[in-house]
């Protein structure tokens, strides 16, 4: 009877142990990044180019942090079903003393294969800084003549690939020109703090800023 007490203790003991890691994945995901605050109308000291004919989409990201991967993979379905509407940008902020190639991650080669996308690095998050953004995956898009439409980011939450609001407003907005919805929160690491660790158990070898 002792043994099969002690298995039986052991295995609740598992049980417990799971559902409160599981708990607390579930919690972390959920957990939105600090909101951008982009200006209302285009930063005229951007490096970035509005576009006057169609809509201009900047995503501010970090090249190291794994929940952007998300976002990445949405933006490729953004700009499918926006069908040529949508002239986009991937920032990448970088320290201004990083290597030259340390940049050059899976996460800057997936955006840059997307058609209709143009990768930037954003050296000291210059650019960043000028959109008001604080966290990886944060998403702005500006109609032809520099009005903010959108802010927000284009994942449910940390890491998720599928359909949310973000990602169904911007192709509203660009495909209809309404939305009921011209915000949602934005999942993924700060950009500005590479001393910030990153949790997210599956996505990749880049689990932490550097």
């Amino acid at each position: 009877m002792t043994r099969r007490t002690a298995i039986f203790a052991a295995v609740c003991l598992w049980i417990v142990v799971v559902c409160l890691g599981m708990g607390w994945l579930m919690s972390y995901n959920q957990v939105a990044g600090a909101p951008g605050l982009p200006p209302e109308a285009w930063p005229k000291e951007t490096s970035v180019r509005l576009d006057p004919t169609k809509f201009t989409l900047v995503i501010l990201a970090h090249p190291k942090c794994p929940c952007t991967r998300a976002t990445v993979e949405e933006l490729s379905k953004l700009m499918t079903n926006c069908k040529g509407r949508i002239n986009a940008y991937v920032l990448f902020s970088i320290p201004q003393t990083a290597p030259a190639d340390w940049y050059k991650t899976d996460l800057w080669n997936s955006a840059a294969m997307i058609p209709g996308v143009t990768t930037i690095v954003d050296r000291d998050g210059t650019n960043a800084s000028l959109f008001r953004a604080y966290t990886s995956g944060q998403v702005v898009l500006y109609d032809s003549h520099g009005e903010l439409r959108f802010r927000g980011g284009i994942t449910q939450s940390r890491g998720h690939v599928g359909d949310n609001a973000g990602r169904s407003a911007i192709e509203a907005i660009v495909n209809t020109g309404e939305t009921q919805i011209d915000h949602t929160v934005v999942f993924g690491c700060p950009l500005f703090n590479p001393e910030s660790e990153c949790r997210v158990p599956n996505h990749g070898n880049d689990s932490k800023q550097k």
